[in-house]
């Protein structure tokens, strides 16, 4: 039966360089490759060895990147190896089958965010209204399915975010604080369902999950091994569970390292749970 390893990107595998975090004296710094281009500069990166790591771990497993970008900003990574079958963009909003929507599944998505938690509308006003245009960059609605800020980290009043994170609680969202973006996500749309779908149509027995931030603990504990970094959300307030291992390691680093337990743990299965058994799959779109 095949493995599938579902991994979020950004501060997992891939790196800015304002998260690579090369503590080391600048001879022993690792070689880096760039995965990322935007307006014709580099971007996002991952050190050579993960590069050939992840290589090698496309051809023994179903690797599936999974990530809350939107699908526009997911589509210009160039991530080593063979080119992934699946992809999960949004949250869980999209899942892509060679580089192709899922409508279905899209509809099925849309149709609980209808049943289960305000309306997107809402909770974009409110952010408008409360953000201070002091520390407020940018503001962004991705994919019709959620919305977040873009903020100077070191002008941010720590109590608005947590404020926020009550009143979105009260209306079926959750709130997430990753590097310079504050997240808005509603409660239903998560990695773990599309994951689990996945789960179903490949016949995986065996699912592995990485992540850092507060919305990759559904995908880690759903999972039958989870693997977190020693840097964000997760690492910060202590965030642990059973079938997760926290790694010591910081930045691009712990990238490298978490690559290498994926294939690791590829190589030499252990008897799980099951692919991620318990989670709820959205209804499906009407025909």
């Amino acid at each position: 039966m095949p493995v599938l390893v579902a991994s979020d990107l950004d501060r997992t595998l891939i790196y800015s360089s304002a998260a690579l975090a090369l503590t080391m004296p600048d001879a022993r710094a690792p070689r880096l490759l760039c995965v990322e281009v935007h307006e014709s500069k580099p971007l996002s990166y991952m050190t050579e060895t993960a590069a050939q790591l992840l290589t090698d771990l496309g051809d023994t497993a179903v690797f599936v990147p999974t990530t809350t970008r939107t699908r526009k900003q997911y589509q210009r990574i160039n991530l080593p190896g063979p080119p992934p079958k699946y992809a999960i963009c949004a949250n869980g909003g999209h899942l892509l089958v060679d580089g192709v929507t899922d409508a279905d599944w899209h509809a099925g998505v849309l149709a609980r965010l209808a049943d289960e938690c305000a309306p997107l509308a809402e909770v974009h006003d409110h952010l408008m209204r409360s953000a201070d245009p002091v520390w407020v960059r940018k503001h962004r609605i991705a994919e019709d399915l959620f919305t977040y800020l873009v903020v100077e980290r070191e002008l941010l009043p720590e109590d608005w975010v947590k404020e926020l994170a009550v009143w979105a609680e009260n209306r079926g969202w959750t709130v997430s604080l990753q590097g310079r973006k504050i997240y808005a996500v509603p409660k239903p749309l998560t990695k773990s369902a599309a994951v689990h779908e996945l789960a179903r149509r490949t016949g995986a027995e065996l699912t592995l999950a990485a992540g850092d931030s507060l919305l990759d603990a559904d995908l880690l504990l759903a999972a039958d091994r989870g693997w977190r970094p020693g840097h964000g959300e997760l690492a910060d307030t202590g965030w642990a569970a059973p079938e997760v291992s926290a790694l010591p390691e910081r930045g691009v680093l712990a990238g490298e390292r978490i690559v290498r337990e994926f294939l690791r743990a590829v190589r030499q299965p252990t008897q799980g749970r099951g692919a991620v058994s318990d989670m709820r799959l959205p209804p499906r779109g009407r025909d």
